[in-house]
């Protein structure tokens, strides 16, 4: 028993019912009406609570943190505007499919109706980005409508549960100490996934075994090292192809284990990729569809003549549908096909550019590390060389809601501080949540963090050009405008540092080499600013 007063608050009752259930880690940025949970979270031991100093910063720890753990972590977000700074990265994780409990203050139940300048319609704003929401009335309800959203949280593949707390239902009395016995815990832990049927199994393997051109397209648990070893012994005995979704949660690669590309970005590369494919096969995933719609470009990026099949749909348990269709099949004892262990050389001295990091970065990954990928454009130059570097971890932007990158790392490395942490980070996604830098120096952080330092959205630019905007190479001088980062141009070395975090700008290849094995050799956050 953590409390030894005969009488419990709501808030207290809150923290028994998040830790009693094991969630470990509250990532906070309180306010006024969530005074209660604080005093509480000071009380009760048993909770890490990491301080964004912006929401989205610790929505999106909550994502990073859920896709290395499998298991959710907290969030303290104050009223509807807290929330809403912090829903672009909640949208990112649940796309994600990552599961979080958001504990979201509220004005007590009484003082609403006066309408005080911070009232909102939190409900509202909580159901786009949230699978579950509910809001406690009374102080006896809170621990369970806790145990509901840990619960909602851990549904498979993850969820995103919002549990919103008015004052008073924090601070009014819930229970004596003696009730608690009787409070119904969860378990913070992914739960178990509906199975596929045997009748599906028996109907994608008919299609492998008719011999006719197949991708499948893989998203979620499959994409870990025992599942697509699994799913390369089905597509090697068939001649089927495996395919990533275009971004996912994280994906297990590296020398040793079975490499599989991405469905392209730009649409006429997806469509070239998965023309003359007759059939292909979703595994947790949606069929692939353009990011943007593009003037006189398809939306669906299939042939018109492929069919598409659903091996397991994402609420279904994919990594059991791949090997129950292993073994329909008769390749379970089967070898897989590894990558083996390969690696561009190391660039002599020059100048920066993507192909010249690639490089850098594919040599430099350390063994068993988790690589956060907002990198954006430069990242698609990134992703083939690396696929033979040492084994490790690759964590995409999901939901495309830039400003993920310096969050998901500081969840990933909360949830492993075992593991070093290899951030990819674009110069402009990264002004988006600059504050996680100071959350990565406040815990000491083992991440290094590369920024790739262009100087502009170059995303926009190649959009501008691909939907249509302009005729020929080059956009007006108004255009340009809104899509450089110069005047004054970003200093990322003075900016780290005065987040706390040490810093250094290399301008070419031995420059990066250096204190890329600088940062790596550090344990706690480094960023290096590589300007090309």
């Amino acid at each position: 028993m953590n409390s030894k007063s005969n009488t419990i608050n709501g808030a207290e009752s809150l923290v028994h019912a998040l830790i009693d259930s094991g969630i470990e880690v509250c990532f906070s940025n309180p306010g006024t009406s969530e005074m209660h949970f604080v005093a509480a979270l000071d009380k009760i031991a048993g909770m890490r609570c990491v301080l964004g100093l912006f929401e989205g910063v610790v929505t999106g720890a909550a994502d990073g943190y859920w896709r290395m753990k499998d298991k959710p972590a907290a969030t303290l977000l104050h009223l509807g505007p807290g929330l809403g700074n912090g829903l672009a990265n909640l949208h990112n994780a649940k796309k994600a499919q990552s599961g979080i409990v958001n504990i979201i203050g509220e004005h007590a139940t009484y003082h609403i109706e006066h309408d005080a300048p911070l009232t909102a319609d939190i409900e509202g704003i909580a159901r786009p980005v949230s699978h579950w929401v509910k809001t406690s009335k009374s102080s006896s309800e809170v621990a369970g409508h806790c145990v509901e959203a840990i619960n909602a949280a851990c549904t498979y593949p993850g969820q995103i549960a919002s549990l919103i707390l008015p004052a008073n239902t924090a601070w009014d009395t819930a229970d004596s100490t003696d009730d608690r016995a009787d409070t119904p815990t969860a378990q913070a832990q992914l739960g178990n996934a509906p199975q596929v049927t045997d009748d599906n199994i028996e109907n994608i393997a008919s299609i492998l075994k008719s011999g006719e051109p197949t991708a499948f397209i893989i998203t979620g648990h499959a994409l870990r090292e025992a599942s697509l070893a699994t799913a390369n012994k089905i597509a090697t005995a068939h001649g089927a192809v495996l395919l990533a979704q275009t971004s996912n949660a994280r994906l297990e690669r590296g020398a040793g284990r079975v490499a599989i590309e991405s469905v392209p970005y730009p649409v006429d590369a997806a469509v070239k990729r998965l023309a003359g494919f007759k059939h292909l096969i979703c595994v947790g995933a949606k069929a692939p569809v353009a990011f943007f719609a593009y003037p006189d470009k398809p939306s669906t990026l299939w042939p018109d003549d492929a069919t598409v099949h659903v091996l397991s749909h994402p609420h279904e348990d994919s990594v059991a549908a791949l090997t129950a269709l292993a073994e329909r099949l008769q390749v379970a004892n089967n070898k897989p096909q590894l990558q083996a262990a390969s690696v561009p050389a190391l660039p002599g001295a020059c100048a920066l550019d993507s192909t010249v990091i690639a490089q850098i970065v594919a040599n430099l990954i350390p063994d068993n590390a988790i690589v956060v990928d907002e990198g954006i454009t430069t990242s698609r130059d990134i992703a083939i060389p690396t696929a033979g570097s040492a084994p490790h971890d690759w964590l995409q932007i999901c939901g495309g809601s830039i400003g993920i990158g310096f969050p998901m790392a500081i969840g990933a490395a909360v949830a492993c501080p075992d593991r070093k942490v290899v951030a990819l980070q674009a110069d402009g996604s990264g002004m988006y949540t600059l504050q996680g830098l100071w959350t990565q120096a406040r815990e000491n952080l083992d991440v290094t963090t590369i920024v790739l330092s262009n100087r502009a959205y170059a995303i926009l630019k190649y959009e501008l050009r691909n939907v249509g905007a302009i005729s020929g190479e080059e956009a007006g001088t108004t255009a340009n405008d809104m899509m450089e980062l110069n005047r004054p141009e970003l200093d990322w070395v003075s900016l780290a540092r005065g987040m706390g975090v040490e810093a250094t700008r290399v301008t070419d290849s031995t420059g990066l080499i250096k204190q890329l094995r600088a940062g790596l050799a550090s344990e706690g956050p480094y960023l290096i600013e590589a300007v090309f």
